[in-house]
């Protein structure tokens, strides 16, 4: 089975075309412009590579992805669809998955290579697991037992190329504002000069948020990191329309890689305040836990570690996933996405919960490894979650005080009586 890229076809020579070939672009082009033509043709799409996944599924599992077609947005009802991910997922954990000859990476990698955003969406809600089975079986004790994960690499490299093709050759710059000059929205507290009207000496703070990009034929052990840290990138730009449980897999494997839990990420914010995963949820970060409750929370790390599965020749516990190397062109990007798992407020609970366990033990993993990049990074996601979880409770705690003074009834006052002297 052939993953190779394919080059761009060329438009034929303008001396080599008649007048009749002149015609057909601009045939083309009318059709183009006809939204009604653009929806079908995208539909049509959607559903032919639905149908052709299906068609890749065991016997039985394919009614619930089959019809999903009839939709009249076939490529997001599939993306919002929890039976269908389950069933993917299902088989992108297989153990024998990831191969050259593996038939649902080369529907991945072709969906993605046909340029129809919705089924784009489609393929980047299985990066987080497709990237963190990846990465665990490559960086796992026994990887070259392993067979050839060929078939990962390709879809990964099949995103990694669209977006090098997309930006052109440019890297992504972020412009930082000085605040040491005024502007609209503030004063400087030092009473800096103005120097806003003079352009030859402001000279404007640019960071240089993602470097250029150079074409990769084939995932090199020292551009690992940066093809996988590429995907989280286009991730995260699409991150809006990602389902929640998507995100979900993203932040366990995320608080996976960080290795081994330990002490100092439960004692961040002090003995009372602690989020521990648990098996079937989060405990809630604003409560204290008593003797009993932590002898349960004891006892069910224990049963979770007894449950380890080694169904791909990995170790795979909570996070489905090992400890791995974080370097920041790799962990840029998931830390990025952990902050909208955290902050945006469309998110679940669940979401903001696995997300929040997730920082802080990529926090304790970049205190261990004295990073002071990641250090401050990290460090400044837990700081904003904490601030964000009092605010709630906060908020919650007036409202019930509220509630509470509106269901309690308040004696009727006396009419009052006018006396008058004779």
């Amino acid at each position: 089975m052939d993953f190779s890229v394919k080059p761009n076809g060329g438009s034929p020579s303008p001396s080599s075309s008649t007048t009749p070939h002149r015609l057909k672009p601009a045939a083309a082009t009318a059709s183009d412009r006809d939204p009604m033509h653009s929806w079908w043709e995208s539909v049509s799409k959607q559903r032919s590579r639905i149908l052709s996944l299906s068609s890749l599924l065991s016997s039985g599992d394919e009614a619930p992805i089959s019809s999903l077609a009839d939709s009249d947005r076939p490529a997001l009802s599939l993306l919002s669809s929890r039976p269908a991910y389950s069933l993917i997922s299902a088989s992108l954990r297989d153990p024998s998955s990831g191969s050259g000859s593996d038939p649902l990476c080369q529907w991945l990698y072709e969906t993605y290579l046909s340029s129809d955003q919705p089924l784009r969406l489609v393929v980047l809600s299985f990066l987080p697991l497709l990237a963190g089975t990846y990465l665990s079986r490559i960086h796992s004790s026994d990887s070259s037992s392993l067979p050839s994960l060929s078939g990962f690499e390709a879809v990964l490299l099949a995103i990694y190329a669209a977006e090098v093709k997309s930006r052109a050759g440019k890297g992504v710059l972020v412009h930082i504002p000085d605040l040491s000059q005024p502007s609209l929205y503030h004063t400087p507290r030092n009473g800096g000069v103005d120097r806003s009207r003079d352009s030859s000496n402001h000279v404007a703070s640019v960071g240089v948020l993602s470097p250029q990009l150079e074409p990769q034929v084939a995932v090199k052990s020292t551009k690992r990191a940066g093809i996988v840290g590429v995907g989280m990138q286009c991730y995260f730009k699409e991150i809006s329309q990602m389902p929640a449980w998507s995100k979900l897999e993203l932040c366990s494997f995320a608080g996976a890689w960080a290795g081994q839990d330990c002490d100092c990420k439960e004692k961040i914010d002090g003995e009372g305040d602690k989020v521990l995963a648990l098996t079937n949820g989060f405990v809630d970060s604003s409560s204290s836990l008593n003797g009993s409750s932590e002898i349960e929370a004891e006892e069910v790390e224990e049963e979770e570690e007894e449950q380890v599965i080694s169904s791909n020749g990995v170790g795979v516990g909570v996070g489905g996933g090992v400890r791995i190397p974080l370097p920041w062109e790799l962990l840029q990007p998931i830390l990025r996405i952990l902050g909208h798992c955290l902050l945006s407020p469309l998110n679940s609970e669940d979401v903001k919960d696995a997300a929040s366990n997730a920082v802080r033990s990529l926090y304790a993993r970049a205190s261990h490894d004295l990073n002071p990049q990641a250090i401050l990074a990290t460090r400044s996601l837990v700081n904003l979650d904490a601030s964000a979880r009092a605010a709630a409770k906060t908020a919650s705690a007036e409202s019930v005080d509220g509630l509470s003074n509106v269901n309690t009834p308040s004696k009727s006052k006396k009419p009052e009586i006018l006396l008058s002297s004779k």
